[in-house]
């Protein structure tokens, strides 16, 4: 257990880490970031804070020696800027961002865990696509295997007639079949170093342009009966990772049950309802179970929930959202919005 006064180690210098600093200062922890140089807005909230490269092995040395326990608030942090930091304790572990960050290997392990994502190809040239588009049909979507998030790295084909307009494949990636979806939404659990594992209520989850645009709650029918299937997997996720921290798996709620989508090693956009609608918001629990401390309730304490993501634009004249009653407010200080760009969000509650 970190004694108050101990430093947290935050690889990554976004929201979330922004977030994190802010629950780990209230339970008594510094934090000290490391992100390249960039609009670190996690960085004002870090007692300290290193603007390096991942390749720079030397600082990233000289972050880990002033750390306790080191986490991650960015699933694409390179495995080998974990090479530096071996002898201080990470947590999650670095098998979990090993899996989560190439998608054919996180399909075959959730499947070998008895987990069905969609039906997928590896695809390494054109005529894997063309062989996996006649294997599994269109309408498909083709994704990089690595590094592709809020929409990235993807493109949907409609036919087989939309593979010869495809610029030629030049990275490793993944074609997966269509599921017909009646909605989508997230398993968030946060698991302690004892293996002790809590879930929050799982939102609905509506995407736009491949960003999440809000999170529901209650979920609503599609979706309650597939929670406990999906909760499920996402434990058998978490313990055969030997997880510690807040893990998030999205799901496709479907007439066949739960089609895993994808998992984040890592507090996640899904969640931010839980700073103001759960009993422990999940940046204090990630804290927490990091910290060797006792995980604290994850109970829904309104009727509904919507958190609303804020982008590109949308975050200018976001303070008049206050005026409505029990609506939160996170900016998140970044300087420049941009198109598909997260600026802060907003919760509201139904008491």
């Amino acid at each position: 257990m970190l004694k108050p006064g101990s430093t947290i180690g935050i690889l990554g210098g976004g929201q979330l880490g922004r977030m994190m600093a802010m629950c780990a200062a209230s339970l008594g922890y510094r934090c000290i970031g490391f992100a390249p140089e960039g609009d670190n807005v996690a960085e004002p909230l870090c007692d300290d804070f290193f603007t390096n490269r991942w390749s720079d092995t030397t600082a990233l040395a000289a972050f880990a020696a002033k750390c306790d326990v080191v986490t991650w608030e960015f699933e694409n942090v390179p495995p080998t800027a974990l090479e530096p930091i071996a002898k201080t304790r990470l947590f999650p572990p670095r098998i979990a961002l090993e899996v989560a960050q190439d998608r054919l290997t996180e399909k075959r392990f959730v499947e070998d865990l008895g987990g069905r994502p969609a039906p997928f190809h590896a695809i390494d040239s054109q005529a894997d696509l063309e062989d996996a588009a006649q294997r599994i049909g269109t309408p498909g979507i083709i994704k990089t295997r690595r590094n592709g998030y809020d929409g990235k790295g993807q493109w949907r084909i409609g036919s087989q007639h939309d593979i010869a307009a495809l610029p030629p494949i030049s990275a490793p990636c993944v074609y997966e079949g269509f599921v017909d979806f009646a909605a989508e939404f997230s398993v968030i659990l946060v698991r302690a170093r004892d293996g002790e594992v809590r879930f929050w209520d799982s939102p609905r989850n509506e995407h736009e342009d491949g960003i999440l645009a809000r999170s529901l709650l209650p979920a609503g029918d599609a979706i309650t009966p597939q929670i406990d299937d999906a909760r499920d997997l996402a434990r058998k996720i978490a313990d055969k990772l030997g997880y510690v921290g807040v893990l998030a798996c999205e799901f496709f709620a479907t007439a066949d049950g739960p089609i895993f989508n994808e998992m984040a090693p890592r507090v996640h956009n899904s969640g931010h309802w839980t700073i103001e609608g759960a009993a422990t918001s999940q940046f204090e629990n990630h804290v927490r179970a990091v910290a060797g401390l006792p995980l604290g309730d994850t109970g829904t304490v309104a009727r509904e929930v919507e958190m609303r993501n804020l982008i590109g634009k949308e975050a200018k004249g976001a303070q008049g959202e206050l005026a409505g009653s029990d609506v939160h407010l996170h900016l998140y200080g970044k300087r420049q919005a941009r198109e598909g760009r997260k600026m802060g969000h907003v919760t509201r509650l139904v008491r």
